[in-house]
C-alpha cells in the first residue's frame, strides 16, 4: 500500500463517533490488527528494499573499482569502467549512481512508510485512554 492511500485510510479510521463511544471502543483490537499488519508488511519491504540495496551497492563497488569480471558485466549489460579512480574517489562514483541513488529513494520511502504505520499503531494503543477521558468528561458534565 502506497503511502498517500494509507494517509486517506487513516483519516477514515481516526474520525471517533463521539455519539458511540462503546461502540469506538470495542473497534479497536480490529484497527490495531489492521495497522499492525500494515506496518509489518512495510517492514517487510523495508528489509527487502536494503537487501537489495546493499546487493547492487557491492556490485557497483566492484564495477567502479576493476574487480568486476566479464560475465557480470555481460550479465548486467554494463560497459567496463574505463577510469582508473583512486580508493578515496570512490564514494563520490558511488553516490552519485543512478542505479544506487534509485535504490536509496525506495528505501527512504519505504522508511517514512514503516515510521508513519509505527505512529499510526501507537496512536491506535493508547486511544482507548482518549475514549476513557471523554466519557469521564461526560459523565463529569451531567453531573454524575
Amino acid at each position: 500500500m502506497e503511502l498517500n492511500e494509507l494517509r486517506v485510510l487513516v483519516e477514515q479510521d481516526a474520525q471517533i463517533d463521539d455519539t458511540q463511544l462503546d461502540t469506538e471502543s470495542l473497534r479497536l483490537p480490529a484497527l490495531h490488527n489492521k495497522y499492525l499488519n500494515f506496518y509489518h508488511d512495510a517492514k517487510l519491504r523495508y528489509e527487502k528494499a536494503s537487501n537489495e540495496y546493499n546487493r547492487l551497492y557491492r556490485l557497483k563497488w566492484e564495477y567502479y573499482t576493476g574487480k568486476m569480471d566479464q560475465e557480470t558485466l555481460d550479465k548486467k549489460g554494463w560497459e567496463p569502467f574505463q577510469h582508473n579512480i583512486l580508493k578515496q574517489d570512490i564514494p563520490i562514483f558511488m553516490n552519485s549512481d543512478e542505479d544506487l541513488c534509485k535504490r536509496k529513494e525506495v528505501i527512504t520511502y519505504v522508511k517514512s512508510i514503516v515510521e508513519y504505520l509505527e505512529d499510526v499503531v501507537k496512536e491506535i494503543t493508547f486511544r482507548h485512554t482518549k475514549i476513557k477521558n471523554a466519557i469521564e468528561w461526560r459523565r463529569f458534565l451531567s453531573g454524575a
